[in-house]
């Protein structure tokens, strides 16, 4: 059971260290942000700065 265990740890472990993987992991949070971002202005009218900047 021990040994199972290692050796899907180890797999995942190669499995997940490709640059490619996080890359894309990273464009796809940055995507869902932006479409949640695009939601809220939508939402609360779409008034404020069109620069994108944060309005205080």
């Amino acid at each position: 059971m021990k040994s199972l265990l290692m050796i899907t740890l180890a797999a995942a472990a190669i499995l997940t260290s490709s640059c490619n993987t996080f890359i894309g992991l990273g464009r796809d949070m940055r995507l869902a942000g932006e479409g949640m971002e695009k939601s809220a202005n939508k939402t609360s009218g779409g008034e404020g700065d069109p620069s994108g900047a944060p309005v205080y």
